[in-house]
């Protein structure tokens, strides 16, 4: 999830807990409006009542019945109140409810001391006596009667209850059509402009940071070297004085030492494989001559016994002097082949063929050091076409043969094989000889690595490394790679996997 999204969502949720905390909030306030509404009334209701009438006791005496009809005709305009007469312990002795009660009903008095005593109390909540629960608002007064003395004293309470939950069903029809309705489209519209204006604010905020996303991406995914070909193209956004401003300042600086830095080991590297061609050119030649030399010399001195340690020495000047002339060869090869401008000249070829040519080029040294070298017969109807340059996948193949035969016994056996599988096509050349350690293997692709038990059979240069490296280098040049399997004791196969060739048309013919 972007952080474009993460933000518009977390503001739209934001606002939408808002929107709902104001609903709930005004509903909690018209609740409230309601109670104390309904407290003011019933006080007032009562404090004429208890004004007007000064012997209330007296007239439930007197008959309990019409006293009952005229609790009911105090609250015949009064929906959903109801109105009792308490003793001065809170038991009921009349009430204006068509509900039974029980004998001996009573409810509690705090509510009742609460509203007498605290005349700017909003509203007070008490017990219900027919509903069994203290959730409706209650509303005393105490009632005095005359003594035998001719004082007063308070001989119990007229007991109000409102209960709003009920009374105002009309006024909540009216909340719902004047409040709920229109808030609900306010709210929604509010939310909904809200939320565009975060996402045009958040749009405008990120980016700066979505276009140095873009510029990082640029060069993760097509390397220094070809990011900055790019870069030009797509600038970094002008720095601002925020926090995205230093960070595109910070990545500027970055980048800007980066390039220096990828010019400098460009450079370098440019003089170093120079350096490597160049010595190796000028070394090739002097080398080749010391060869043709100890070569005479190995050759007068072949009949002559008197000079069998001075053709010893010749033979061994003359196996280390071909083994550098072969080692500088490799190394102004790969240095030509590491060159940035250097362009293969590729045609369609049969792979399967070019494996015939080189097993007849290696077949009379196979032959004498009694190993069985052949190159196998695709199977299948796919024609192993590749798109190649034949000269230097050549020598590729030929260095993987060369390390075969060095390191086979006599009675092994070489074979070379083509497939073509899945657009893609495999070129193998598998031994049954020694094989390779384990500890071997990951390395064997690496520039100048040495096994440290053995000389390893893909390695031509007598153990430096060198072979595959070139044959590695010419797989990826070939936009293919190069892959080994060996077991110690279970022979090596070393595979290059290049991509397949176009079909050949009907005028065409297979090289």
């Amino acid at each position: 999830m972007s952080v474009r999204l993460k933000l518009a969502l977390t503001i739209f949720a934001t606002g939408l807990l808002t929107a709902l905390l104001v609903i709930a909030t005004v509903v909690y306030a018209f609740q409230r409006f309601e109670n104390e509404t309904a407290y003011r009334r019933g006080m007032g209701f009562l404090s004429r009542v208890v004004s007007m009438y000064d012997n209330i006791f007296d007239m439930h005496e007197k008959d309990a019945v019409a006293f009952q009809a005229w609790l009911r005709a105090l609250v015949l305009f009064e929906p959903d109140t109801e109105l009792y007469l308490l003793d001065a312990s809170g038991g009921v002795l009349a009430k204006t409810g068509p509900t039974p009660l029980k004998p001996g009903t009573r409810v509690a008095l705090a509510p009742v001391r609460e509203s007498i005593e605290q005349k700017d109390a909003s509203y007070v909540m008490g017990d219900d006596p027919e509903r069994m629960d203290a959730g409706a608002v209650v509303v005393a007064k105490p009632v005095r009667r005359t003594e035998a003395g001719g004082g007063t004293a308070d001989a119990g309470y007229l007991y109000l209850v409102l209960h709003t939950q009920q009374l105002p069903a009309d006024r909540w029809d009216v909340l719902r059509s004047s409040f709920a309705r229109p808030a609900l489209g306010a709210v929604l519209a509010v939310v909904a402009l809200t939320t565009l204006l975060a996402a045009l604010i958040i749009a405008a905020v990120t980016q700066p940071l979505r276009r140095l996303t873009e510029a990082v991406s640029t060069l993760s995914q097509g390397g220094l070297a070809e990011g900055l070909a790019v870069a030009p193209s797509s600038p970094l956004p002008a720095p601002t004085k925020d926090e995205f401003g230093r960070l595109t300042s910070a990545f500027e600086m970055l980048l800007d030492i980066c390039r220096r830095q990828w010019n400098a080991l460009r450079r370098t590297d440019h003089f170093r494989r120079e350096g490597v061609s160049n010595l190796s050119h000028d070394l090739r030649s002097p080398l080749t001559a010391t060869v043709a030399c100890l070569e005479t010399l190995e050759g007068r001195w072949a009949d002559e016994p008197a000079r069998a340690e001075d053709r010893r020495l010749v033979e061994i000047a003359l196996r280390n002097t071909r083994n550098v002339a072969g080692r500088v060869q490799s190394l102004g090869d790969l240095a030509k082949l590491d060159e940035p401008e250097f362009g293969l000249r590729t045609e369609a070829v049969d792979a399967g063929e070019l494996l015939d040519d080189i097993a007849v080029r290696f077949a009379e040294r196979a032959a004498r050091q009694g190993v069985s070298l052949r190159a196998a017969t695709p199977s299948g109807d796919a024609v192993p076409r590749a798109e190649l340059d034949v000269e230097l996948f050549e020598r590729a193949v030929a260095n993987l043969v060369d390390n075969a035969l060095k390191f086979c016994a006599p009675g092994s056996t070489v074979t070379l094989a083509a497939a073509a599988r899945d657009g893609r096509v495999e070129v193998s050349v598998a031994d049954d000889g020694p094989g390779i350690p384990a500890a071997d293997l990951p390395h064997l692709f690496d520039r100048f690595y040495q096994s440290r038990s053995t000389v390893a059979p893909a390695t031509a240069e007598g153990g430096r490394g060198l072979g595959l490296a070139i044959v590695k280098r010419i797989a990826e040049l070939h936009g293919g790679d190069v892959a080994v399997e060996s077991t110690v004791g279970g022979g090596t196969r070393v595979v290059l996997t290049v991509p397949a060739a176009a079909p050949l048309r009907r005028d065409e013919t297979v090289r």
